[in-house]
């Protein structure tokens, strides 16, 4: 992680669970980190963490709502202004509703799309326009995707949480050979856990929690820093390495 040391990243998403364990692990390797969500409150308390552990990096909080892109937009212009630019973006961030495809909302459908196809297109685009702007060749983004990217589960809760995850599954690859066609080294990758136990199910089940804790108890499921091992892991691989998608499952539920 040397090559990192002292420069920037973009982590969406930042607040709690996954988010907020990927940018701990980026400050503790020294990065420059800016984690932005609607939260920003517990963002500042995990930078004010990061701070009381003498980690070598720093978390700059960041509030923006994903759902706006000016909001978006906005927020890479503070980071070109205060910090040059963006080295790596983590599209960390991502919802799921309970909404069927047979009788769901169309708005809870619309949220999920937004947040997690279209957010996530709009920070890739203005990543790498910062590091084309800068010449740096050797950037990275990062996408979080899940398990449901790669096939579909017995759920309708899931169904179109899925279908926004399959297209990650797709925006990844295509990102990767538009890069290719740039003629650019910035490499692309897709990191897709399966359960991991995060207040994420707690979300999506927010009437029936009980349903949640039930889930994490009957094996052991990833932990978010598993997920940050493996962002770890994928930015460190050596500059001619391309690692395309990193699938993390629990040994007890190999779905």
């Amino acid at each position: 992680m040397d090559l990192w040391k002292g420069r920037v990243a973009l982590v969406t998403g930042a607040s709690v669970g996954i988010g907020a364990a990927i940018a701990k692990e980026l400050v503790r390797h020294g990065m420059k980190v800016v984690g932005c969500a609607r939260d920003v409150e517990k963002i500042q308390k995990l930078a004010a963490e990061c701070q009381t552990s003498g980690y070598s990096g720093v978390l700059v909080p960041f509030k923006c709502d994903l759902n706006n892109e000016e909001e978006i937009l906005s927020m890479f212009s503070a980071i070109k202004s205060q910090h040059q630019g963006v080295d790596v973006c983590i599209n960390n961030a991502g919802l799921a509703h309970p909404e069927p495809l047979l009788n769901g909302k169309t708005s809870a459908w619309k949220n999920m799309l937004d947040v997690n196809v279209l957010a996530l297109s709009i920070c890739t685009r203005e990543a790498y326009q910062s590091m084309k702007e800068r010449n740096v060749d050797d950037g990275h983004i990062i996408n979080i995707n899940s398990i449901c990217g790669h096939r579909v589960l017995a759920n309708a809760d899931t169904h179109v949480y899925t279908a926004t995850k399959f297209a990650v599954t797709a925006l990844t690859e295509g990102l990767r050979q538009e890069l290719r066609e740039a003629k650019t080294h910035i490499r692309a990758t897709a990191i897709s856990p399966g359960l991991v136990e995060t207040d994420f199910g707690f979300r999506l089940y927010s009437q029936i929690p009980e349903k949640v804790a039930a889930a994490y108890r009957q094996i052991k499921c990833l932990d978010a820093t598993d997920i940050a091992n493996a962002v770890i892991y994928a930015l460190s691989a050596p500059p001619h390495v391309q690692i395309g998608d990193i699938q993390l499952q629990p040994v007890e539920r190999n779905l």
